[in-house]
């Protein structure tokens, strides 16, 4: 049978599948014992594969904890989390965009290796649950196949840039920002200068500043599109924020600055990214997003370091190529633009088309969206939806933060036509947008760090509210509900109007599922404010709080008053007596459905809980560095085992340089890929300073470098190759080694506050 990746070669890009190659290679040294469970763990999370509740062989039922069963128990992929044990793998879709081509490949590849079901995600990614490890290097080729990498979807690094799902079609836009997100999210793809980093770092991308668009001001990173006339000429840029984030302590992003010219974007981007690598918080990774390095400095200090480093950046022509494409850059519908006719529709097509139809600010052209119930589309309905795709839209599909799916260019005249399509996959529900449209994060359905059921609970708000909702009030229908199963925030219940996440209280001595209740969060203004916590809910309760306080904005609203004014004006005493109406819970004995969760049958418990992976492990560019060289090493056995002693020969030559331009890189960070730089470099601040030596063998190891590297003329045999193999672990060792003392000597320095530590970041 042949395999993917050689079914595949010809079909995926070569960057790409050099990655997965390696990747698969790591894999092979992590089941050989030779690569630690915790820079593996960070390995596979830059890579988006991801742990899942239960991957420590544990699980509750509900009377005790169990003992899962799974083939090894002894082959680990990280810290507490068993190698056979179903994971996640999350999937990179910058801005959301997709093909139906790409939608067949993910239909093909949730349905082979998960349980046929893709979850969109608030940020716009895909996840796929329940996915073997050993599958993930095969299902990463067919999506690279088609254009779609996992790389960084997790870990410490740049996670998806995400942008306004109406780019290009919006009447409130400043221009589309669709290519300026492209560019940012290939930019720092990978880039050296973002892998050092002490937790995530999320951008977005907005076109207007008032609509929700991209949510910029909860993002590590945000640009909202903005003009300006310069001599009589329109020129583009960006309003540029930094420093937002939600998680347990939500911050509003700083403006860093009101126009930034968008030559400038991509180079200040690098140097926020260098400025938060450097100084960044490290061990205490409840402090180490950016947000709290943006608090701890103040805007304008951390704004003077990074011009400072903008300053001193060496110039790259990526940061500016992609602005010469920009004139030729447009989405091209597949249909000429045609009105609707007036006649005859029915009753569902208007519900749906009031909710989920949005006219473009291109005349007879609309965007149609999919509302998809928690998020998730089963692997037949993605694939008949990329049929649609390609029968209405063609290529112009896009995830939205709210974990539904958009098809944009839509024929206005096709809408009914569409709509009939999409109830025949069972996608043609209305109420997108809506407070029936609840967002929600896996919970305790797959995370590990769920405390309630999150999912659980969406599902049942959703079903009620639909039962009910052409009798509400059109102020109580526009409210959205965001409900995340623990405090980190990813199902962004502080932006909602109604936001809840899972916690937990002991009532006699049992433990209850319980929500906290967040009230007032502002979706529009790029989620312009926060919403307030107010108190605790059982979980059984939630529903008729929803109901209580929907039922009192709407009989005690001022005229034209929003909910978020609503809520500022009554104040938090007043809501905490609705909070206390529904908070008693009775008994056990009287009544046991409080002590289950939403569609668990299990007496609820937190037993399931675990160490979770959003947060990634600390491992530092150094310790990937020597990785990479260990993994060109075992690669070039293989290359020696297929008899291929020059590649071998190479491949062994390779480790050692990437293994000398890892610790330069601890000096210097700008060193380059070029084999003569970096012996040169290596020579100057390792060996001639003698901080490569051996305490017994001297610069002994340092000189198998210098050889291979002054050899130009190799003769490439079994012999030859084994001694190069030889020198070449050694120097590796000798690189371990070197970082070890530096290391140490560092730590002593700050200990006895001997000044700075001894490694300068730049050279």
């Amino acid at each position: 049978m042949t395999s993917w990746k050689a079914r595949l070669a010809e079909q995926m890009p070569p960057e790409l599948a050099r990655e997965i190659d390696i990747y698969e290679t790591q894999m092979d040294l992590k089941r050989q014992g030779k690569v630690e469970d915790k820079l593996f763990a960070e390995t596979r999370l830059r890579r988006g594969v991801y742990g899942q509740r239960y991957d420590n062989g544990q699980r509750h039922d509900g009377t005790a904890q169990r003992t899962l069963s799974f083939k090894s128990r002894e082959l680990t992929k990280g810290r507490e989390t068993l190698w056979d044990a179903p994971g996640m793998q999350r999937i990179k879709i910058p801005f959301g965009g997709l093909t139906p081509d790409q939608m067949d490949v993910l239909a093909d590849v949730a349905e082979e290796y998960c349980d046929a079901i893709c979850h969109i995600t608030t940020r716009q990614d895909i996840q796929l649950h329940y996915v073997h490890i050993d599958d993930t290097p095969d299902l990463m080729r067919r999506i690279a196949a088609v254009g779609i990498t996992t790389r960084e979807a997790c870990g410490n690094s740049v996670r998806n840039v995400t942008a306004c799902p109406l780019a290009g079609v919006c009447s409130d836009e400043a221009f589309d920002v669709t290519p300026y997100a492209k560019a940012c999210a290939h930019f720092l793809l990978g880039h050296p200068d973002v892998q050092d980093f002490g937790r995530k770092f999320k951008p977005a991308f907005s076109g207007c500043k008032h609509r929700a668009c991209g949510l910029t001001t909860m993002h590590d990173l945000g640009f909202i599109a903005r003009t300006r006339v310069e001599d009589g000429v329109e020129k583009r840029g960006f309003e540029m924020y930094v420093g937002g984030g939600l998680g347990a302590v939500p911050y509003q992003a700083k403006l860093f600055d009101e126009f930034v010219p968008e030559d400038e974007i991509l180079p200040l981007s690098q140097a926020i990214s260098r400025v938060y690598a450097r100084h960044g918080e490290k061990k205490n990774r409840g402090r180490a997003r950016i947000k709290f390095l943006v608090d701890k400095l103040g805007i304008d200090q951390f704004r003077e370091m990074v011009l400072e480093e903008r300053r001193a950046l060496p110039h790259d022509d990526a940061w500016t190529d992609y602005l010469k494409e920009l004139p030729a850059y447009g989405e091209k519908p597949l249909k000429p633009a045609t009105k609707l006719n007036s006649g005859a529709t029915n009753a569902a097509f208007e519900a749906w088309r009031a909710t989920n139809v949005y006219l473009q600010k291109q005349p007879g052209y609309a965007v149609a969206t999919v509302t998809l119930p928690l998020g998730d589309i089963t692997s037949w309905q993605m694939r008949q939806l990329g049929d649609i795709a390609r029968r209405y839209v063609g290529e112009n599909v896009r995830n939205t933060v709210e974990q539904n799916i958009l098809l944009r260019w839509v024929s206005e005249a096709d809408l009914p036509g569409l709509h009939g399509e999409l109830t025949r996959i069972g996608l043609g529900e209305a109420g997108a947008g809506t407070i029936m449209d609840v967002t929600a994060c896996p919970g305790t359905d797959t995370c590990k760090l769920g405390i309630a059921s999150s999912r659980g609970l969406a599902a049942e708000l959703s079903v009620r509210l639909a039962a009910k909702y052409q009798q509400l009030d059109k102020a109580i229908q526009g409210l959205r509900i965001k409900i995340s199963g623990c405090f980190n925030s990813c199902g962004q219940q502080h932006l909602a109007d109604l936001g809840f996440y899972g916690v937990s209280r002991k009532v006699g001595g049992t433990t209850v599922p319980h929500f906290r209740v967040v009230l007032g969060g502002q979706w529009e203004e790029n989620a312009g404010s926060y919403g307030v916590a107010i108190g605790v809910v059982p979980s059984k309760r939630v529903p008729d709080f929803v109901e209580q306080i929907a039922d009192k904005y709407l009989n005690e609203r001022e005229k034209g008053e929003r909910f978020q004014d609503f809520i500022k004006r009554i104040g938090k005493r007043e809501l905490r007596v609705l909070v206390d109406e529904v908070a008693t819970v009775p008994p056990y004995e009287l009544d046991r459905s409080y002590y289950s969760d939403w569609r668990d049958p299990r007496e609820f418990t937190l037993n399931d809980m675990a160490a979770g992976e959003c947060a990634g492990e600390i491992v530092s560019r150094i310790d990937f560095d020597l990785q990479a060289a260990e993994r060109q090493y075992f690669e070039a056995q293989l290359h020696s085992e297929d008899g291929n002693y020059q590649k071998a020969d190479e491949a062994a030559y390779g480790a050692m340089l990437a293994a000398a331009k890892g610790l330069i890189r601890t000096q210097y960070q700008d060193i380059i890929d070029d084999a003569e730089t970096i012996v040169r470099e290596f020579r100057t601040r390792f060996y001639d300073t003698k901080l490569f030596h051996d305490k017994y063998a001297g610069g002994k190891f340092a000189q198998y470098l210098f050889r291979r590297h002054e050899d130009k003329v190799r003769t490439f045999d079994e012999d030859t190759t084994r001694r190069l193999f030889e020198e070449t672990q050694l120097f590796i060792e000798a690189s371990y080694a070197c970082n070890g003392r530096i290391m140490e000597q560092s730590a002593t320095a700050q200990a006895i506050g001997n000044g700075k530590p001894a490694l300068a970041a730049r050279g």
